[in-house]
């Protein structure tokens, strides 16, 4: 396992970083799929065992049993400080304002039982608040010791501006880390919001790096429950099969030319653009053993192109 520093920040994170949305109470009605908390906690023992010491989950996943499970497993495993726990808001009543900001964070460090978390994630962006009240909230976690550093996921690029601008023009803690959509079959950052990270020294910190699945087998679609029933992915992705079935392709090509899973053609072609740490989820600890052989695949500048040559702008998956 490779480990870099998170942006501006002193906070270092190993390449990958677990997604914890496949950890919860199924009875949540939010994911058939989710595993219980003795299989969550293989699955996280399994990925520290690896050296992965950066963990992602949010409030809303499973209806807080994410957090709780999350944090039962890594207790049970781990030293809190030799881990990055990271977790979210925006998904709750209120949004990103001030009062919302305070009830979840005291509320995810109940169910993590931890007291402070690594990095604390604005999941969207909020139309409704004022950016300079959500930016002084953020920055008073920070000045209580309940947060060591910010992040933000899925938005407009002139909207993470104005929230990194905000944050300058007030004092207050700038964002470190950018949780955003990307993989090969969804580039539409690289128009404005990746270019906007690399000025700030943000790091990428990509959510499904693998399009569900869909980039690491031939089969667009499988028998699986998550393959059922995840109407969120069958959004994000079908409607652009017929063009990005052969970027996949294109994947599975690379992949027989140097010897390799899918799985890591599309995280070593993300290593390859600046990423910092794809999250990763996995319901098999096999998954992770598949997923860490990324980082012994260096792709040429050809390779890049090829898997690149064939993408079509697609329809805005991600910012609200």
């Amino acid at each position: 396992m490779n480990y870099v520093k998170l942006g501006n920040s002193n906070i270092t994170v190993s390449n990958f970083c677990l997604g914890c949305m496949s950890f919860g109470d199924p009875a949540s009605k939010m994911h058939a799929w989710t595993l219980n908390p003795t299989e969550t906690e293989t699955i996280i023992k399994h990925a520290l065992d690896l050296g992965i010491n950066f963990f992602d989950t949010a409030n809303t996943y499973s209806n807080g049993t994410s957090e709780e499970y999350v944090g039962r497993a890594l207790k049970n495993n781990i030293a809190r400080e030799k881990v990055i726990l990271a977790t979210k808001v925006y998904f709750n009543e209120g949004h990103l304002s001030k009062q919302a900001i305070a009830k979840e964070i005291n509320d995810s460090l109940k169910r993590l039982g931890t007291d402070y978390v690594d990095l604390y994630i604005i999941h969207r962006f909020d139309y409704n608040t004022p950016i300079e009240e959500t930016m002084e909230a953020l920055d008073e976690l920070v000045k209580a010791g309940k947060v060591r550093a910010l992040g933000a996921s899925a938005m407009y690029g002139y909207q993470f501006f104005n929230l990194q601008l905000a944050a300058e023009k007030g004092g207050w803690t700038p964002f470190v880390s950018m949780q955003n959509h990307y993989n090969l079959l969804y580039r539409e950052d690289e128009r404005e919001l990746i270019p906007i990270c690399k000025q700030y020294n943000v790091a990428l910190t990509p959510y499904s790096p693998l399009a569900a699945g869909r980039l690491s087998r031939l089969n667009w679609q499988t028998d699986t429950l998550r393959s059922k029933t995840d109407k969120v992915a069958i959004a994000k992705y079908d409607g652009t099969q017929k063009n990005d079935s052969n970027i996949a392709l294109r994947v599975h090509e690379l992949a027989e030319k140097y010897g390799a899973s899918m799985t890591q053609i599309a995280l070593a072609w993300q290593f390859a653009k600046g990423v910092t740490s794809p999250i990763i989820g996995a319901t098999k600890t096999k998954y992770l053993d598949d997923a860490i052989g990324a980082l012994n695949i260096k792709l040429t500048e050809e390779d890049i192109n090829y898997l690149e040559e064939l993408y079509l702008p697609h329809r805005i998956m991600g910012a609200i």
